[in-house]
């Protein structure tokens, strides 16, 4: 196993102190200005509207989610869409006509699609296997105390699931046999634990072979073996555009096919991309470009607190598909022409 090398954090507590004003602030921010200016106030206005020379995406096109309370999505071969809406999983083909529409009768959380285009969603105690045309052939449930899935990640013979209630991402065969558990506090194996402190955790599958696993409550992107040993981290917490901020992020992330990768915040809603390193690079879209997310706060007042934000997925040309939970559609967002090269 590597040296895991993980920045120098803040204190967690006087971090959130100084960041609990940010959800706030789209409440206050039209506020007449006091008298007498406040030396102590805590300012965050200028984190709403992004510097245009980092923003290195537009957007090409635009397409509604079938469903209410669009959740998730994922592409898989031939650029397949799968989209996740209350209790229902829509597929689409690339041209976006749809494939299949299944309900599964409770809140789909989470998704995954093999290479087959076998597809896989999680309820909050469950995985449920579809096939590519859509129709349930299998499902097993966690067995745990306070399981809440909320993200999944599919490999030719394993199954992770990324179990934010417990926080863990559990390792399965296709036909749900346990076969381990990753991200658990583990000093001899230099695994500091994962921290969810709201229902974000999420899992992918990098070409180098590793699981790339959100750390949300400490502001981190961790690399993974498929038997758990903790490779490397990356990310820290700030209110700058360079890192996270808030008291749990990133919530979710996408990978480019060079190994860069996508990641989404809520509470200051922003998607950006990182190298494969985790060096900040550009911006895909920015607070500005989410009013209604900014405004409420990115989903406060939703019952179980997962509708918060964004989901994306990248397809074979390299664009991010981008899930605006509220909106209930996807952006289509590819690299400007003119944008600087990494």
């Amino acid at each position: 196993m590597k040296p895991v090398k993980t920045p120098t954090a803040l204190n967690r507590r006087g971090f959130l102190k100084a960041g609990a004003g940010v959800l706030a602030a789209g409440a206050t921010a039209s506020a007449a200005p006091a008298k007498k200016s406040n030396p102590y106030e805590y300012k965050v206005d200028h984190l709403f509207k992004t510097d245009a020379k980092l923003i290195q995406y537009e957007q090409a096109g635009r397409y509604p989610v079938p469903g209410k309370n669009a959740r998730r999505v994922v592409i898989g071969p031939e650029d397949a869409i799968c989209l996740a809406a209350g209790n229902q999983v829509f597929g689409l083909d690339k041209n976006l006509n749809r494939r299949f529409e299944s309900d599964l009768g409770q809140p789909v959380r989470c998704l995954a699609m093999a290479a087959n285009g076998v597809v896989y969603a999680g309820l909050r105690e469950e995985i449920v296997r579809l096939d590519a045309a859509g129709k349930p052939q299998q499902s097993w449930k966690i067995s745990a105390a306070k399981t809440w899935l909320t993200g999944l990640a599919v490999a030719e013979n394993d199954v992770f699931a990324a179990d934010a209630g417990n926080r863990v991402v559990l390792r399965f065969d296709p036909a749900g046999k346990l076969l381990g558990r990753i991200g658990e506090k583990n000093a001899a194996r230099n695994i500091p634990g994962l921290i969810c402190p709201s229902p974000f955790l999420d899992v992918e599958i990098a070409r180098d072979g590793l699981l790339r696993v959100t750390n949300p409550g400490r502001h981190l992107v961790e690399a993974y073996t498929f038997d758990g040993d903790r490779e490397f981290a990356w990310g820290k917490p700030t209110m700058g555009i360079e890192g996270f901020c808030g008291c749990c992020n990133p919530i979710n992330i996408a990978l480019l096919p060079d190994g860069r990768v996508v990641t989404c915040e809520k509470g200051l809603p922003r998607v950006k991309v990182y190298s494969a390193k985790g060096e900040f690079e550009c911006v895909v879209a920015g607070p500005e470009s989410f009013p209604e997310s900014l405004r409420t706060g990115a989903g406060l007042g939703k019952s179980d607190g997962s509708m918060a934000g964004m989901d994306a997925a990248v397809d074979s040309q390299g664009r991010v598909h981008l899930l605006d939970q509220l909106a209930g559609e996807v952006r289509i967002m590819a690299r400007r022409a003119d944008a600087k090269a990494s």
